[in-house]
């Protein structure tokens, strides 16, 4: 489900795991709902008005390949219901994992580039490499664009590369699909190409994503700490404003970062091919996956109004 080939000839039999299947089918269609929603909202904003902030553009591709990639998860974890003993290196694997693989690492990357949109946009900061960016930025959001696009599509080749090769090999020496673990070509691929381009493709945008965000928090918290020393505490308007951008930049961190741990655990094998805990795995990542738009929505003004002007017209209200 998340590019990792688990399929290897086992069968979802444990009623655990299987309601584990069910609630992770449950969370992408979550996740396709929140991120459906935020992709319709600011797109046809976009073609009403002709034009779209800069960091809307951002968020708006971010959460298109989002909306991509469940619907790309969802159709993974119904195949491998159907056919478990299907060979983890197929075509029709091959197809969903080359989806799979770009738009993760797209959705890497646009998170990664948001980051640091906010960050140089929001953050105080007076250093004038720090303002120099600030003036340009907005600037540089068709090149993210552009760049997200490029190194995923780059980074996709090269996993595709890979699998199929393992898939050659399995076809011209004849291998059973149960035999593949066995394999090694496919060891030698999956611990020394496969695993460490994982690696290479997911950690330098999650660096990045989090520097700004550290960055970003920093400079929230000194902001705070100046606005309690000159009101009267917490329920001013400014300082609950600054504590409501905190708590939302950390959630937003915590499940990025869980997300990122739980691809590197899968990816390393910690968890069993379609065992209970593969599917506890699963289910985490999905999980932030299908947190992260609820929490866009209600941080959101803009998102917030249209989600209010939603149910205005749906009880009939005007």
């Amino acid at each position: 489900m998340n590019g990792d080939h688990m399929v290897l000839g086992s069968s979802v039999t444990d009623q655990k795991a299987i309601i584990l299947v069910i609630i992770l089918l449950l969370l992408c269609l979550v996740a396709i709902a929140g991120n459906g929603f935020i992709t319709a909202a600011l797109g046809v904003e976009w073609v009403l008005r002709g034009m779209l902030l800069p960091c809307d553009k951002l968020l708006v591709s971010l959460r298109a390949s989002c909306f991509c990639l469940q619907w790309v998860v969802m159709g993974k974890t119904i195949y491998v219901l159907l056919y478990p003993t299907a060979f983890p290196y197929n075509p029709v694997l091959q197809f969903l994992a080359f989806q799979w693989d770009f738009l993760n690492a797209a959705t890497l990357w646009f998170s990664s580039w948001l980051s640091v949109f906010y960050c140089v946009k929001i953050a105080t900061f007076t250093h004038p490499v720090f303002l120099w960016l600030k003036h340009k930025l907005s600037e540089w959001v068709p090149w993210m664009f552009f760049s997200s696009v490029g190194l995923s599509s780059f980074t996709t080749i090269l996993f595709f590369i890979g699998n199929h090769s393992i898939y050659q090999n399995y076809i011209r020496n004849h291998l059973q699909p149960w035999n593949v673990t066995g394999n090694s070509i496919w060891s030698y691929c999956e611990k020394f190409y496969l695993f460490p381009l994982k690696m290479i493709t997911w950690t330098m945008p999650t660096a990045v994503f989090f520097i700004c965000m550290i960055l970003l928090i920093t400079s929230l918290g000194r902001h705070m700490e100046k606005a309690l020393l000159t009101t009267s505490g917490f329920r001013e308007p400014s300082v609950q404003a600054h504590v409501k951008a905190l708590l939302a930049l950390l959630s937003l961190a915590m499940l990025f970062i869980s997300y990122f741990l739980s691809l590197v655990l899968s990816a390393a094998g910690i968890f069993p091919p379609l065992d209970f805990k593969f599917w506890v795995g699963e289910s985490v990542i999905y999980l932030c996956a299908g947190v992260h738009p609820i929490i866009l929505l209600f941080s959101n003004r803009r998102l917030r109004a249209v989600l209010e002007r939603c149910r205005s017209s749906r009880c009939g209200t005007p």
